[in-house]
């Protein structure tokens, strides 16, 4: 009597299952973890959108009519983005001219790709493009993933004030100006008076280091600020992506067995998927365009050898030697190296993921 009500009970789940599984996927799973089947059903759907006939479009006219409103908020960062972006652009001719100071804006005479030829037997820019890229790559494989694991974590947290508390102090560094935040960085770790050289000494014996000062800890320093600054900050986007995840693919899950960890794996990191592609193509196209106002001032001439960046090249030739032309070109070209990756990783993207940002 006992298996028969046993099995009618898991006849009865299985059904319930199904049906659950179908109401949200619009599938159905077979026995094992209903989670497994996820990504076989978004292709499912995925498929029948594309199979679906196009909705007709609203005139422009007509839409411009009723929400008019919208168009005119739009206006202001529209012109933001013209005046301040896509202008400068016109400067980009220096590139190829010659500039005389008291003379004409946009250069003098044609030259053509000499600044190019120029700065590409440079061996201070190859310095400074080396130096860009291993500290971009460092600060992208160490501070792209924590803030994806740090929302994740605080998104388990159940007690909703310690989860706010955590979330404000976390983000409020990012606030905080650049410049206050390497004079706090500098009186830290100062080799007289810091607090860390003075624990090193006191516990440890070691002879107080001027970090700021040394070439083989700058990079870690500018990378680790960056984590304190920057990381919860970023989480709020990857929190607010996860916020959107429909409750009842967890539920689903947890009626099949799944511990916390597989649900992570099998239905949050697969929903934020999008989110976590479009911030990754987004960080690989800044990669040679670091912050410049960080390394400008933690930059010293005994740390010059690695905290010479394209961004400081740049300052250093146009500003300060007022060689426009040679910075301009310089300039160009990173910013076509940051084209390159964007497309590049768009498209790897789209191919492997199927998300991209265009």
């Amino acid at each position: 009597m006992k298996s028969a009500k046993r099995a009618i009970t898991l006849a009865a789940w299985k059904n319930m299952r199904q049906v659950l599984v179908k109401g949200i996927w619009g599938c159905s799973a077979p026995a094992g973890l209903v989670f497994e089947r996820y990504g076989m059903c978004m292709k499912k759907e995925k498929a029948a959108k594309k199979g679906a006939a196009a909705v007709p479009r609203q005139p422009f006219k007509s839409h411009f009519k009723r929400y008019w409103q919208l168009y005119l908020m739009m206006l202001v960062p529209i012109i933001h983005i013209l005046v301040f972006k896509y202008v400068p652009m016109l400067g980009s001719v220096l590139a190829f001219r010659r500039y005389r100071p008291g003379m004409s804006p946009f250069g003098t005479e044609w030259v053509g790709f000499h600044y190019f030829k120029r700065f590409l037997t440079d061996n201070m820019f190859w310095r400074a493009f080396r130096n860009t890229l291993v500290l971009s790559f460092m600060n992208l494989v160490i501070n792209f993933p924590i803030p994806i694991i740090f929302a994740i974590f605080l998104n388990e947290v159940k007690n909703a004030r310690f989860k706010k508390l955590v979330q404000t102090v976390s983000y409020m560094p990012r606030f905080i100006s650049t410049v206050v935040v390497i004079a706090i960085l500098g009186e830290l770790l100062s080799p007289s008076s810091g607090m860390v050289n003075n624990f090193l000494q006191n516990v440890f014996g070691i002879v107080p280091v001027y970090f700021m000062n040394d070439a083989k800890y700058f990079r870690w320093i500018y990378v680790f600020t960056d984590t304190w600054q920057f990381m919860g900050w970023t989480a709020i986007i990857y929190l607010a992506a996860i916020t959107g995840i429909n409750t009842e693919l967890y539920e689903a899950a947890e009626m099949d067995g799944a511990t916390r960890i597989q649900k992570v794996f099998h239905v949050t990191l697969p929903s934020i998927l999008p989110t976590i592609m479009v911030m990754l193509i987004l960080d690989v196209g800044r990669m040679l365009t670091l912050g410049f106002e960080k390394v400008l001032l933690m930059y010293t001439p005994a740390n010059s050898g690695v905290s010479d960046i394209i961004d400081t090249l740049v300052y250093r030739t146009g500003l300060t030697n007022q060689n426009y032309s040679y910075a301009t070109a310089i300039g160009l070209f990173s910013g076509l190296i940051g084209v390159i990756l964007v497309t590049v990783s768009n498209t790897v993207s789209k191919k492997v993921t199927g998300d991209g940002i265009y």
